[in-house]
């Protein structure tokens, strides 16, 4: 893989996930990549939500065991984080051009020119979702699938613009302050885990308010900003012909649209995973529901999980293990799931189950 003289390549022991940093210099602006993995393998892009760092958006599902014998097996990891968003990131210079949604998936597209990357499959959660759908559809020879997270793919409603905008001044003149850090919660998380007082959910909203302390509130305004200026992705859906798979939190605000958006993919190349209890940041709530569905998705492209690391949820010997706290329809066990025609699906979660 080659590396032009245009990048700064840094390693630091405490990246996110252990990897290695590479500050890539595009036509856009620089950007920031964390690579995690043998680089010989075939590539898995992610791209993270407004104010989220890969580490912040993707952890959970990425360093499940089950997912670990099945992903960290497979693929090596490119997590592309906005602008701005990597950790310990300056200001952004106010000189600097704002950046379009189209600008971000131009850069998403000259980072897998600067790794030698042919092609890709792609991960991203909600703002992150939007702008590697919009990548997949600009450059569809790169990509092979998409795993979509609580994905958007219309233009912000009046309601949701206006919000944003509200947000956007609150950035601008308060930074990451606590209202602030609350609305973005609220976008991430069902009620129930942010009402949570103690264990691991608790635990998961403290460590994402820590993140939130770190970010850069300046920064986080021009993503948003140019999410809050997204066009309607509609047309482009129905000639998308890449294998695509959806993953919705039941009490996402964004569920509405993730739905809307499967219809218009097709039942032919894509799937819906509705996840109960959760909202929208699934990776990190429910990461365990994601594992089986991205299982038989990655079959279709001739990918299995590592024998040696077999999970638990597929030979049955151990029921309390998360992977079994979701119930997958027939449908996604069928040979058309596979890759041949993939059905919408719902999983069923519960949260209630005792050891």
């Amino acid at each position: 893989m080659g590396e032009s003289s245009d990048s700064v390549s840094v390693d630091i022991d405490m990246l996110p996930f252990g990897g290695k940093e590479h500050v890539v210099k595009t036509s856009k602006g620089s950007i920031s990549v964390y690579v995690y993995g043998d680089q010989e393998k075939p590539a898995l892009i992610t791209y993270p939500d407004v104010a989220l760092n890969s580490m912040t958006c993707f952890q959970g599902l990425l360093f499940s065991p089950d997912s670990a014998s099945l992903l960290l097996h497979n693929f090596c990891i490119y997590h592309i984080d906005a602008p701005g968003h990597e950790l310990g990131a300056d200001v952004i210079s106010s000189d600097v051009p704002l950046l379009s949604v189209d600008d971000l998936a131009v850069q998403v597209a000259e980072v897998l020119d600067f790794f030698g990357l042919k092609q890709v499959l792609c991960l991203g959660v909600m703002a992150g979702a939007y702008i590697l759908t919009l990548f997949a559809m600009k450059y569809q020879e790169l990509v092979l699938g998409l795993i979509l997270v609580s994905p958007i793919c219309k233009a912000p409603s009046w309601t949701e613009w206006f919000y944003n905008k509200v947000l956007m001044n609150l950035l601008y003149f308060y930074g990451m302050c606590g209202i602030l850090k609350e609305c973005l919660l609220q976008r991430y998380f069902s009620k129930e885990i942010r009402c949570s007082v103690q264990g691991t959910e608790a635990d998961i909203i403290e460590a994402c308010r820590r993140v939130l302390d770190e970010r850069q509130g300046l920064n986080v305004m021009r993503f948003l900003q140019a999410i809050n200026e997204r066009y309607d992705l509609t047309e482009g859906l129905e000639n998308l012909q890449c294998r695509t798979l959806i993953f919705v939190g039941e009490s996402s605000q964004f569920r509405d649209e993730s739905v809307y958006m499967s219809t218009k993919m097709g039942k032919k190349t894509c799937a819906l995973v509705e996840v109960e209890a959760c909202g929208s940041l699934v990776t990190e709530e429910h990461p365990y529901a994601m594992i089986i569905p991205i299982e038989f998705f990655l079959m279709g492209f001739g990918y299995h999980r590592q024998p040696y690391f077999a999970s638990s949820s597929s030979t049955g010997t151990n029921p309390t293990s998360p992977s079994n706290r979701c119930c997958i329809a027939p449908e996604l066990l069928s040979p058309e799931s596979l890759g041949i025609k993939l059905k919408p699906i719902k999983t069923r979660v519960d949260i209630d189950v005792k050891v």
